[in-house]
């Protein structure tokens, strides 16, 4: 099927490569009787803007140029990625942020902010913390808020969701997937199994959409990093049918192919075990690959843990999307101080 694309902001650094994991296949899948294990680097998509957001952001801003908008508004935690990627990227396109972010004490930004909050702040965003309380309770009105504030200042905000994950920008992993299944057949195979961490839906949204629009038999496994199975399939759904709403696409998306683990959450998002904080300093001790406690980490070693199990022994080869997420490593330092050997 072919695909009209809408307008798009050149922001990342496109193809990410593909790469073959091989010690950590060798070590931890072949011998289980699981697949050769790939990774697709969207941690790569930009030095500083990197990881899966950027793509979703090329589209959003493109939006929000046509729409005459000079301000991006949106909202995440504290350590978002997702924010850190639109402070970033509305300061190279010459657009105003503001973050509306979750966890502060609402008083301002912590004595000495470190992670994506201390890049937020130097990429010039405007930063309203908020307690996680008032934050849950009141999102849609802070935005309003917020809009109007621009509007009375003789701005114009867009507002974007949690995580860019709407019907604008599943196109950012519509696209990826196009990408991702050249790479596999440029290397001369084809992907039985993607696996992706997924915390507000949109890049597995775009990925399993891709799969079904590019004719590809693949199936995409989410790792929940909050929320539940439940929630992340309607999620899922809710934005292929705005897509198909907004752009009037007719395609029948076959929704019995939303697959998601949630068994390896954890106790709560952002919130890391000894066991994640070990296969993190695994993948970099044996393929130089930094995952992050938030949601790579969780993803990875809950796929190291189902290959174990044989969950995925029919497959001859998976593709990992790492889809950035490194600064918040830096947050959860203390995390790690059993996680590398002692010289």
């Amino acid at each position: 099927m072919s695909i009209q694309y809408p307008a798009r902001e050149r922001l990342a650094n496109l193809p990410t490569p593909l790469q073959p994991l091989d010690r950590i296949s060798e070590q931890f899948s072949l011998p289980h009787g699981g697949p050769k294990i790939w990774i697709k680097r969207d941690d790569l998509t930009e030095s500083a803007m990197s990881g899966n957001k950027l793509r979703k952001l090329e589209f959003i801003i493109a939006e929000a140029r046509a729409r005459g908008c000079n301000t991006l508004i949106t909202c995440g935690g504290e350590q978002s990625n997702h924010c850190r990627a639109t402070a970033l990227a509305a300061a190279k396109t010459g657009m105003k942020a503001h973050l509306i972010l979750r966890g502060g004490s609402g008083t301002g930004a912590p004595e000495t902010p470190d992670g994506n909050l201390l890049v937020d702040y130097l990429a010039g965003a405007q930063v309203s913390l908020y307690p996680m309380r008032e934050y849950v309770d009141t999102l849609p009105q802070l935005f309003e808020q917020w809009a109007r504030f621009y509007e009375q200042q003789g701005d114009r905000a867009l507002c974007i969701p949690t995580g860019g994950s709407d019907g604008l920008g599943i196109w950012g992993y519509l696209l990826a997937a196009e990408e991702l299944l050249e790479d596999c057949r440029r290397e001369g195979f084809a992907p039985d199994r993607l696996i992706c961490a997924s915390g507000s839906g949109g890049t597995q949204a775009g990925l399993t959409l891709g799969c079904q629009v590019f004719g590809s038999s693949a199936d995409v496994t989410a790792y929940a990093v909050c929320d539940s199975t439940d929630y992340f399939i309607d999620k899922v759904r809710q934005d292929v049918a705005d897509w198909a709403h907004r752009y009037r696409q007719a395609f029948p998306f076959d929704e019995s192919r939303i697959h998601v683990i949630d068994d390896y959450i954890g106790p709560g998002y952002a919130i890391a075990t000894e066991e994640i904080y070990q296969t993190i300093a695994l993948a970099a001790q044996l393929e130089g690959i930094l995952l992050d406690p938030v949601y790579t980490g969780k993803a990875f070693h809950g796929m190291l843990q189902d290959i174990k199990q044989g969950k995925y022994s029919g497959c001859k080869n998976l593709v990992f999307v790492h889809t950035g997420g490194q600064f918040g490593v830096f947050p959860q330092r203390t995390g790690f101080q059993n996680s590398w050997s002692q010289q």
